[in-house]
């Protein structure tokens, strides 16, 4: 049995939905991303890496802006429009929208040398440090 949740500001009918199953495709159909993609930062001696799962997104509606030192990142997953002749869901859970994501860079950043690329689901924003401003190592007194 699956233990469902109250909302107390969700209609009476969605709760029956939920428990019962009916509409469940044509609600997950409509919603828009609830969040914000998942995102890891990683800091090495020379930069700074944001790694974001955007699974099922195509690298080419990825939009990766910077103005001043905010970095924003933007992407639109718009629903299939065709619908196959005799397919019938008894289930829909995709989830279609947009979402955007904005990071606050420190002053440390090149942001002449800032790269992107994506593969398997995951979007990779390598922000290196400026020269003067990278993790200095340890040294020893001789």
């Amino acid at each position: 049995m699956t233990m469902m949740r109250w909302n107390p500001d969700s209609p009476l009918s969605d709760l029956f939905d939920n428990l019962f199953g009916s509409n469940v495709g044509e609600r997950m159909e409509k919603r828009a991303y609830d969040c914000a993609p998942s995102t890891n930062i990683i800091e090495t001696n020379d930069s700074f890496e944001l790694h974001m799962a955007v699974p099922g997104v195509k690298k080419e509606d990825v939009k990766i802006d910077l103005e001043k030192n905010i970095l924003s990142i933007s992407s639109e997953k718009k629903a299939e429009e065709k619908a196959d002749e005799g397919v019938k869901y008894s289930r829909r859970e995709f989830a279609y929208g947009t979402f955007c994501r904005s990071f606050t860079l420190p002053e440390t950043i090149d942001t002449d040398k800032i790269k992107a690329d994506m593969a398997d689901g995951i979007l990779k924003i390598v922000l290196p440090k400026k020269v003067e401003t990278k993790i200095s190592k340890e040294i020893k007194i001789a």
